[in-house]
């Protein structure tokens, strides 16, 4: 069931794209339909090997910047600024590397909160973007790159890689915390926002 709905909700994120790509060709100046399809762009890097997920996140920080040219307090838009500032930090393998992306990734949680400071998903995103260099140092540490960020197996011998996995399970878990509640917020924003273009509803997020 859970394989299912995982799939069902990928379906949608890529048709939500196609729809996103199709209004831009009648409207290229709409702010919101721009979030959306950088959303679902977001939202499927998820699930795709490491270039083809950084290829995703560019192309949608491309469109969030052109939506913040024609809008620039659209806090949506700010709010996926962070988002996808943060999983690009996730795909480097150095802290200098990831140092930037997470400052500009807290600037922008920072200006959606000014623009909207009662937003639980705004306050949420800040706070857990102070905690995230600290988190990527512990994946670095622990050689948890290799299967969060990574392409091929770990050198490590089997021996050293029990001890660091039992070591960094405690941060390897709190990524994916961190990622799946991000995950979760922006499809429950694309959501919302295709639900208010009067398009069939996908399935529900998982928890």
């Amino acid at each position: 069931m859970e394989v299912s709905n995982k799939l069902n909700r990928l379906l949608f994120f890529d048709q939500a794209r196609k729809i996103s790509e199709a209004n831009y060709t009648s409207d290229p100046n709409d702010a919101d339909n721009l979030t959306r399809w950088a959303e679902s762009l977001l939202e499927l890097s998820q699930c795709q090997c490491p270039q083809d997920s950084l290829k995703m996140i560019q192309d949608a920080i491309v469109k969030l910047e052109q939506a913040l040219s024609i809008n620039p307090r659209k806090h949506e838009t700010l709010w996926c600024l962070g988002n996808a500032q943060t999983s690009l930090a996730f795909l480097t393998k150095t802290e200098d590397e990831a140092r930037p992306y997470f400052k500009q990734a807290a600037k922008y949680f920072l200006q959606a909160v000014d623009e909207d400071p009662t937003n639980e998903v705004y306050l949420k995103s800040l706070e857990i973007s102070s905690k995230a260099p600290k988190l990527h140092r512990e994946i670095l540490k622990h050689g948890l790159d290799q299967q969060i960020v990574g392409v091929g197996p770990s050198t490590a011998t089997s021996s050293s890689s029990a001890k660091d996995a039992k070591k960094g399970k405690k941060s390897y878990n709190l990524k994916y915390d961190i990622v799946g509640w991000i995950v979760l917020a922006i499809g429950i924003v694309v959501w919302v926002g295709f639900a208010k273009s009067q398009m069939p509803p996908p399935p529900p997020p998982s928890g």
